[in-house]
């Protein structure tokens, strides 16, 4: 197993071993978390001190519960991450992962995002774990709508999303904790996972159950695996190549030699 370690570029060699494991690939899954949306400036849920979970009781602030008894709360705290979301861009990684998949690698993007910044970049086929901020729902008659005309002034003055319809809280189409995973997703996912040749997981410390299980998923059938993120995974000791770096430099390295040589 090539690892490398530390804020700096991961080695040519390590990145060359993992470009001719993609070159190689039939069929690519890219598992992604917060990590990859961090350097567009989205803050992560769980890093020491910078991380949501540091400054907040998810169970009492996310969590359907929380939002069907105290609905204004919830969207206080989300205001901030929902601002973060909504003017952000994609960064290079996303960039780049789009590009492989649009020079023809058989690729399936599932994230645990709800940024939509992998559509943006120009992905297709993306899986989203945890649904997504593009649309809201009623929570009286289930209407569902675009969430660009809620989000300017729900994040501008902090008025809570109402709907046109019967005047209900509009909720996020967001999975929050108490709440199943969206049964078609998770079945997509799967799939993916044990039909790829190759896993991809970045910025995911693979914390957060069932998603954290594909990987095992994976190479229970064979699959390789590169894992990018700043900190270790339990499947670590798994991979072919680790880069404990920037998602934002490694990923378009590697894209680079796969597209270009």
């Amino acid at each position: 197993m090539n690892q490398t370690a530390g804020p700096t570029l991961a080695s040519v060699a390590a990145i060359e071993d993992a470009a001719e494991l993609l070159r190689k690939a039939k069929h690519i899954v890219v598992l992604t978390g917060a990590g990859i949306s961090s350097p567009s400036g989205i803050p992560d849920f769980r890093s020491e001190g910078s991380g949501l979970w540091s400054r907040d009781e998810p169970m009492e602030v996310a969590s359907l519960t929380a939002f069907r008894t105290s609905p204004e709360r919830f969207f206080n705290w989300f205001r901030p991450l929902a601002s973060h979301i909504y003017n952000a861009k994609p960064n290079s990684a996303h960039i780049a992962l789009a590009e492989l998949e649009n020079a023809g690698c058989e690729l399936t993007v599932v994230t645990q995002n709800i940024d939509g910044l992998h559509q943006k970049a120009g992905s297709k086929s993306v899986v989203e774990m945890h649904g997504t901020l593009r649309t809201l729902s009623c929570t009286d008659c289930f209407k569902q709508f675009e969430s660009d005309s809620f989000l300017k002034p729900y994040i501008k003055d902090g008025n809570i999303p109402r709907c046109l319809n019967c005047n209900g809280i509009l909720k996020p189409d967001v999975i929050l904790f108490g709440e199943q995973l969206p049964q078609s997703a998770w079945f997509d996912a799967q799939r993916a996972s044990r039909q790829c040749d190759l896993m991809l997981v970045v910025g995911s410390s693979l914390e957060v159950l069932p998603v954290a299980g594909l990987p095992m998923q994976a190479l229970d059938r064979g699959a390789h695996l590169i894992i990018i993120n700043h900190t270790p995974t339990y499947v670590n000791v798994r991979a072919d190549v680790v880069f404990m770096d920037d998602v934002a430099r490694i990923i378009p390295e590697i894209a680079k030699r796969v597209l270009h040589g």
